[in-house]
């Protein structure tokens, strides 16, 4: 499959989980990858996996709550392979615990907003600058943003995602230029399965429970990997502004 040679494709939060397996995706079908991350020695083991299959792969080590890492990760894009074609904007963080709304920390939710939902704003301006017609923004946002089941201050991130999503699919659609949301229900990653059971808000988990049929089996990182594939190739080039549940039913 090489629908994406020839393509840059720039993917936060590529240290991982969904963003490496899209990384290792996107490489097998002829793109070039920039993924980014906070630490370099995680980059980088996804980076010798691609580079294994023959793959182009920069690693650019960013903060994207940082405005000035999000200018330079695009900088960094252009000055490699003289193009972006696809943004990925996959990297985020879990709050502790599920935190309900009438027990959030302010600390800890400006934390998840300044990455989540700012984060993920601020890398679509720093690519803007570069991408021309026919390029492709795909939004990795959750479940938790479409039904509420989540931890407060993650929730509202994601809930500003798909809001972003839309925003941007409708100022850009005279452009070509499309944006589309991915929003996995629950999926098997080290940061969801890093969450200690001790610390979950039990009242909320009683709440989720109301959009979750635990006998459907959860998401892997290569399911949701497949759907940010689709929206970032020209397969999809007449969508723009959906915003796609991938959770094989069990929130219906």
């Amino acid at each position: 499959m090489n629908n994406l040679k020839g393509k840059t494709a720039v993917i936060t939060g590529g240290n991982s989980g969904v963003g490496a397996a899209t990384a290792l995706l996107f490489a097998k079908s002829g793109a070039n990858i920039v993924i980014s991350a906070r630490r370099q020695a995680a980059l980088e083991e996804v980076a010798e996996k691609i580079k294994a299959e023959g793959g182009n792969v920069l690693t650019v080590p960013t903060d994207i709550s940082k405005d000035e890492d999000c200018k330079n990760l695009m900088k960094a894009a252009m000055d490699a392979f003289g193009r972006i074609d696809i943004l990925v904007n996959n990297a985020g963080v879990l709050d502790t615990g599920l935190a309900p709304v009438d027990k959030f920390d302010d600390v800890e939710t400006q934390k998840v907003i300044s990455i989540n939902q700012i984060g993920t704003m601020q890398c679509i301006r720093a690519a803007l600058q570069y991408m021309t017609e026919g390029a492709s923004i795909v939004n990795v946002a959750s479940v938790a943003g479409v039904n509420g089941g989540g931890g407060a201050a993650y929730v509202s991130t994601k809930a500003a995602i798909i809001g972003i999503t839309k925003h941007t699919a409708l100022l850009l659609a005279d452009k070509y230029i499309r944006c589309n949301a991915v929003c996995p229900g629950t999926i098997v990653t080290p940061m969801t399965m890093n969450m200690k059971p001790e610390a979950l808000d039990m009242r909320m988990m009683g709440a989720m429970s109301k959009h979750a049929d635990l006998k459907i089996k959860p998401c892997m990182a290569d399911d949701v990997a497949n759907i940010i594939g689709f929206f970032a190739s020209d397969d999809s080039k007449a969508l723009t502004g959906q915003v796609v549940v991938s959770d094989f039913g069990a929130s219906l």
